[in-house]
C-alpha cells in the first residue's frame, strides 16, 4: 500500500511539473525576443583617452576603463535637441564615431539597409567644444558612408554614384566624380559582388594626414543586369542591378588618389583590371605610399602592392599564394616603420600570424596544428600582437599575446569558451565578450593583462527567462566516419530524456566552406531556442561541422575545392547513419534542414542518402551554383567553363528524381543574394521527376526573409511540418 501510494505522488508530481512547465512558443522567440542575449548599447572607445563611450537616453555618455566611473556626457540629449532646433535625439543616433582629436563626432540617423553591409542615412557633425551641429551634405540627400578625416577638419562621403568631400570649417562641398550612374558607374563605393563577398561597402579611404583620399571605381558596363518582380502593385515593378554569376564577366574596377590640395584624381596604372580583383586599400603611416591589393581571379593569388603618390612608382612588397584558394581578410596591420607588417597566412596549412619585411624576410610568429583566428591588437613599443587562437581547443577561440619574435606567449583567458574582444586604440583595455556552449555572452572590461575590471553585462535576467521554461544544456558529441575523419558535434536531448526510449532527431546544418557552427560557444541564440522548443516536443537536434568548415587546418576545409558540396553532403549523411547506430535515435525519424548553404547542403543530403533522412527543409538554398555569385563560387570551384562535372555533380537538382521521404522548400522571391531563380529550377526538376514535395514562397522578402510577421510565421510553419512530417 505504502509502495502505491509512493508511486501515485511521484505521478502527481510529474504530471504538475509537466503542466507546470512554461512552454516556449515561436511568437516568444521571434516577437518578444525572450531568449536573445542583449549586448552593450552604443559602445566605443574613445579614440586618445582611457575611456569609452555608451549611448543612454541622457546621451552618450562617458566612462573611464580604469574604475568605470562616469565621467561626463560627451553629447548630452538636450544639446542635441538644440542644436538641431527639436529634430534630433540622442535615442535616434544609428552609429557614431569620434574624430582622432575627439573634438568631433559623426552622426548617423535614419539608417536604412540597402544589402548585407551597405545602407542609406542622414549623416552630421556635431562638435563637443562649440556644441554646433552641421548637416554632412545636405538633408534633402541620403548618403552611402561619411567618414572623418583623422584631423576632424573634412568628411568624404558618396552621394548617389558619386564622391565628395566637405570642408567643415567653411562648409563647402566638392565634388570629386562626376561620371556616377546607377548600374554603370558607382565611385567610392562597392558593387554587389564585392560587397556580399570581399566585406566591403565603403571604398574611400583617408590618408592619416587627411590630404588624400583613396578610392575605387566600378565600371559596372559589362556586368549582367538581373531582374526581380516586386508585386503589391497593379503590374509589379521590376527591381533591376548588376549581378555576376559564376563564369560570367565582374565590374571593371580602378584604384585612384584624389589630393585635396591640387584637386585632382590620379589612376593608378596596375595592369589588367578585366579578371582581378582588388579588395582592399591601405594608407602607410607616411601617408604617402598606398597599399593596393591585387587578387587573381583563382583567388589563391593575393599581391601587395605599394604605390608612391609622389613619384608614381610601384612594387610589389609582399605575395601570398596557396595552391586552391586564400581568403581576404582585415589581418593585415602596417607598421610605423613604413617598411614592414604583420599578417595571417595559411601558406604553412594553419592559419598563422608572420611579420613582412616589404620585399623580404617573411618570419613566422606563431605556429602549429591550430589557427589564428584574427588579430585583434598590434602595441608596436612593446613589440606584442595580441590575437584569438583555438590553440586551447580546436572548439574554443581565446585571447592570446605574443612577442614579434614569436617568444612569451600567453593565453588571457579562461580557456574554456569563445572569446570575442574589442581594444581600445591604445591597447590598455579591451571589451570582452565571452561564452561556451551553455553560457550566454557576459560582457566584461578587462585590462591588458586580461584581468577583469567589472561586469557591463552578464546577461543574468535572459538566463533567468531560459531557466524559467526549463532550457537543457547541449553537450559535444563526436565521431569517425567511413573514411576515418574524425567530426564533432552537439546535441540536445529533452528535458525528460530516457536512455530507453527511441527519439525523433532534427539535425540542421550550415556547412559552408570556412564556417562553423559546432563551437563552445552560445551563438545563433534565436535557432538555440527554437531547438530548445523541440526538445520540449520530445524532439533530440543535432549539428555536425562537416569537412570544409573552419578551424581544422587547410587540409580539412579545402579537400572541396571544385567539388563543393560533395564531402559536405557525405559527412550529413554519415553523422544521421551514426545517429542510427545510438539505442535511443529512431532510425527512422532523422530530418535535416538548413538556410542557404544550409539550404543547399539540406537537399542535396536528402536527395543524395539514400533514406539517410525522412524529411528535409531548404530555405533560401542554392541549387545549381552556375546561378550564385562568381567571386564566392569561383573561388571554390573555378568558373563552370574549367569545371563542368564540379557544378553539375555537386547541384541537388541534378538529384531530383532520387528524392524519397518529404521535402519543403522555402524561398522569399525578393533574394537579392540567392535567387529566386534556385527553387524554380529545383521545383522544375521535381515536378518533371514526379516526386512529392512541398513549396513556400514569401513575396517580396530577401534572403534573411524578415519583417512584420515574417519571421514568425516561417519557424511556425517550419515546426509544423516537423511535427507532421517527422
Amino acid at each position: 500500500m505504502k509502495k502505491h501510494i509512493l508511486t501515485f505522488t511521484t505521478l502527481l508530481f510529474s504530471i504538475f511539473c509537466t503542466f507546470a512547465q512554461k512552454q516556449i512558443t515561436v511568437e516568444e522567440i521571434w516577437d518578444r525576443f525572450s531568449f536573445y542575449p542583449r549586448g552593450v548599447a552604443g559602445y566605443t572607445s574613445m579614440p586618445r583617452s582611457d575611456e569609452f563611450t555608451v549611448l543612454k537616453r541622457a546621451g552618450i555618455e562617458r566612462h573611464n576603463f580604469s574604475d568605470g566611473s562616469v565621467s561626463g556626457i560627451i553629447l548630452p540629449h538636450d544639446d542635441l535637441d538644440a542644436a538641431s532646433g527639436g529634430r534630433l535625439s540622442v535615442g535616434a543616433i544609428s552609429e557614431y564615431a569620434f574624430s582622432d582629436d575627439e573634438k568631433k563626432i559623426m552622426l548617423a540617423f535614419d539608417m536604412e539597409s540597402i544589402y548585407r553591409r551597405s545602407s542609406l542615412a542622414h549623416y552630421y557633425v556635431y562638435d563637443t567644444e562649440k556644441k554646433t551641429l552641421a548637416a554632412v551634405s545636405d538633408t534633402s540627400h541620403m548618403l552611402r558612408f561619411a567618414e572623418l578625416s583623422k584631423d576632424g577638419g573634412k568628411v568624404v562621403f558618396a552621394r548617389e554614384c558619386d564622391l565628395y568631400y566637405q570642408d567643415l570649417a567653411t562648409g563647402k562641398v566638392t565634388r570629386i566624380t562626376s561620371d556616377g550612374k546607377p548600374n554603370h558607374i558607382l565611385n567610392g563605393f562597392a558593387d554587389w559582388v564585392y560587397e556580399e563577398e570581399l566585406s566591403m561597402s565603403q571604398a574611400a579611404s583617408w590618408s592619416p594626414d587627411g590630404s588624400k583620399i583613396a578610392y575605387l571605381r566600378f565600371d559596372e558596363s559589362r556586368v549582367k543586369e538581373f531582374t526581380m518582380p516586386l508585386y503589391g502593385e497593379l503590374y509589379p515593378v521590376d527591381f533591376k542591378y548588376k549581378y555576376p554569376k559564376a563564369g560570367e564577366d565582374n565590374s571593371l574596377v580602378d584604384v585612384y588618389i584624389y589630393d585635396i590640395g591640387k584637386g585632382t584624381s590620379t589612376r593608378i596604372d596596375l595592369g589588367d583590371n578585366s579578371n582581378c580583383y582588388f579588395p582592399r586599400v591601405y594608407w602607410l603611416p607616411n601617408s604617402r605610399d598606398a597599399i593596393v591589393l591585387k587578387l587573381n581571379r583563382h583567388q589563391n593569388r593575393l599581391d601587395f602592392i605599394r604605390y608612391n603618390t609622389e613619384t608614381g612608382a610601384q612594387d610589389i612588397v609582399y605575395t601570398d599564394v596557396n595552391d586552391r584558394w586564400l581568403d581576404v581578410t582585415d589581418n593585415y596591420y602596417f607598421l610605423k616603420d613604413n617598411n614592414s607588417m604583420i599578417v595571417t597566412s595559411e601558406r604553412d596549412g594553419f592559419n598563422h600570424i608572420y611579420k613582412v619585411t616589404f620585399g623580404g624576410d617573411i618570419k613566422q610568429i606563431t605556429s602549429g596544428d591550430w589557427e589564428v583566428n584574427e588579430i585583434q591588437h598590434i602595441n608596436e613599443a612593446k613589440k606584442q600582437i595580441y590575437y584569438l587562437s583555438n590553440e586551447s581547443g580546436v572548439l574554443n577561440r581565446d585571447l592570446y599575446v605574443i612577442n614579434f619574435d614569436g617568444k612569451k606567449k600567453q593565453i588571457l583567458t579562461a580557456g574554456d569558451g569563445w572569446a570575442g574582444t574589442l581594444f581600445c586604440p591604445n591597447g590598455n583595455y579591451f571589451r570582452l565578450q565571452y561564452s561556451s556552449l551553455n553560457t550566454l555572452p557576459k560582457y566584461t572590461i578587462n585590462d591588458r593583462t586580461g584581468k577583469e575590471l567589472r561586469v557591463l553585462n552578464d546577461n543574468k535576467a535572459v538566463q533567468n527567462t531560459m531557466d524559467s521554461y526549463g532550457f537543457v544544456k547541449r553537450e559535444i558529441i563526436s565521431f569517425t566516419t567511413p573514411d576515418g575523419v574524425t567530426l564533432y558535434g552537439w546535441i540536445m536531448k529533452p528535458a525528460d530524456f530516457d536512455p530507453g526510449k527511441r527519439y525523433p532527431v532534427m539535425m540542421n546544418c550550415y556547412g559552408g566552406p570556412g564556417s562553423q557552427q559546432v563551437m563552445n560557444a552560445y551563438s545563433g541564440a534565436q535557432d538555440l531556442a527554437f531547438y530548445q522548443m523541440l526538445a520540449q516536443q520530445g524532439y533530440i537536434s543535432v549539428c555536425f561541422d562537416g569537412r570544409g568548415t573552419a578551424t581544422r587546418g587547410d587540409a580539412f576545409k579545402k579537400v572541396i575545392y571544385q567539388q563543393m558540396g560533395k564531402y559536405e553532403a557525405m559527412d550529413q549523411i554519415a553523422a544521421a547513419n551514426w545517429l542510427k547506430t545510438l539505442p535511443y535515435v529512431d532510425g527512422n525519424r532523422i530530418g535535416i534542414w538548413g538556410w542557404s548553404f544550409g539550404g543547399y547542403l539540406s537537399a542535396l543530403s536528402m536527395f543524395r542518402g539514400d533514406d539517410a533522412f525522412k524529411m528535409a527543409v531548404s530555405v533560401a538554398p542554392v541549387t545549381n551554383w552556375r546561378y550564385y555569385d562568381n567571386i564566392y563560387t569561383e573561388r571554390f570551384m573555378r568558373t563552370p567553363q574549367e569545371n563542368p562535372d564540379g557544378y553539375d555533380l555537386n547541384s541537388p537538382t541534378t538529384y531530383a528524381k532520387d528524392m524519397k521521404g518529404k521535402y519543403l522548400i522555402i524561398h522569399g522571391t525578393a533574394d537579392d543574394n540567392v535567387h529566386f531563380q534556385n527553387a524554380m529550377e529545383l521545383v522544375n526538376a521535381l515536378n518533371q521527376s514526379g516526386v512529392d514535395y512541398d513549396q513556400f514562397f514569401f513575396p517580396n522578402k530577401n534572403h534573411f526573409i524578415m519583417g512584420g510577421n515574417t519571421r514568425t510565421y516561417l519557424y511556425n510553419k517550419l515546426a509544423k511540418y516537423i511535427r507532421e512530417n517527422l
